[in-house]
C-alpha cells in the first residue's frame, strides 16, 4: 500500500483521485462478482476499500470496521487453538 501512496503522491490532484476511484471501484465490483461466482471476493472487496479509503471516509470507516472484525476473529481462533488438552 505504501508503494502505491507514493507512486500516487507524484500525481496531480484530479488524476489521482480519478485514478483511485477508478480502481478501487472495480476491485469492489469484482469482489461483489466474485461473492456469487468462484473467486476470492472478499479478499477484492478488502483490497478495494482500501484503495478507496485512500480519499474517501466512508470507505476508511468501513476498512477499519472490518479489519476490527479480522481482528477480533483471529483472536477467537488463537484462543480456541491455543488451548492446552487437558491431562
Amino acid at each position: 500500500m505504501d508503494k502505491l501512496k507514493k507512486l500516487l503522491a507524484n500525481l496531480p490532484h484530479p488524476i489521482r483521485w480519478a485514478l483511485i476511484m477508478l480502481i478501487g471501484f472495480a476491485l469492489l465490483i469484482l469482489g461483489l462478482v466474485m461473492l456469487v461466482t468462484p473467486g476470492p471476493g472478499l479478499l477484492f472487496i478488502f483490497f478495494g476499500l482500501s484503495i478507496l479509503a485512500l480519499e474517501i471516509k466512508w470507505a476508511r470507516e468501513l476498512n477499519q470496521q472490518g479489519v476490527q472484525g479480522l481482528e477480533k476473529i483471529v483472536a477467537r481462533i488463537k484462543k480456541i487453538f491455543g488451548r492446552k488438552p487437558k491431562s
